[in-house]
């Protein structure tokens, strides 16, 4: 392999909801150029970090059912029961939900946590306070999907952030969904939350990175509901 393709082979591919924005802060930054270059240079760097935001890398995801994986990129920030919002019709009693907080600089693109069928989509506008808030799940505007599997439904919510102003959907309702499949991004910092089945335990602890598409966040066949961490 050549030095040109090996460079190449490194670096992730860019989603293409990303293209207006990326070409808008590399026009920008063509014009702070010419009113001023330390502008220009900053504005260069802002690009890179916008090429940065968008990019889609690949990702090698388990398969064997009842795998949980984790939809999102960035750090598991709650894991608690918790009861879902209304709008996933999920019942009126706690669920185990696990948070994945996305800064800035995390990829945004969003994959099916499993494979089922989604069976709803729900879109709640809503205000835009820091997503590590846990209120931050009731208050800001969230698109949540719950998915049919043969271990039961499952709840997923793209949750709007500080700076996010924007989430997109890539699904619809009826839609067969493959584990690890994008489904949606939400633009420039935000939150996923995961409401797992009555009676499943989580595989991650907070404060865990995770990756979307790869780390699993819980086992359906799994034996053992809990288990214990330690931080070195």
């Amino acid at each position: 392999m050549s030095i040109a393709k090996s460079i190449r082979a490194q670096i992730p591919p860019i989603h293409p909801e990303g293209y207006p924005f990326i070409g808008g802060f590399a026009l920008a930054s063509l014009i702070l150029f010419w009113l001023w270059s330390p502008l220009g240079w900053i504005g260069t760097v802002l690009t890179i970090w916008c090429a940065l935001f968008f990019r889609d890398p690949v990702r090698v995801t388990p398969v064997r059912e009842g795998l949980v994986v984790a939809p999102a990129d960035g750090r598991v920030s709650m894991i608690a029961p918790v009861l879902p919002p209304a709008e996933l019709g999920l019942g009126d009693r706690p669920l185990l939900r696990i948070s994945i907080f996305m800064s800035v600089f995390n990829c945004h693109v969003n994959r099916s946590p499993v494979a089922g069928q989604i069976d709803r989509i729900a879109y709640r506008p809503g205000a835009f306070i820091n997503a590590e808030l846990d209120k931050a799940s009731e208050d800001n505007e969230r698109n949540s999907l719950v998915i049919s599997t043969p271990n039961g439904r499952i709840g997923v919510v793209q949750i709007a952030g500080l700076v996010a102003r924007r989430i997109v959907s890539f699904v619809r309702e009826g839609q067969s969904i493959g584990a690890g499949e994008r489904f949606g991004l939400i633009r420039f910092g935000s939150r996923l939350d995961v409401y797992l089945p009555e009676g499943t335990g989580a595989l991650v602890s907070e404060g865990q990175t995770a990756i979307a598409g790869e780390t699993i966040l819980a086992d359906f066949r799994s034996g053992d509901p809990t288990r214990t961490y330690r931080t070195d």
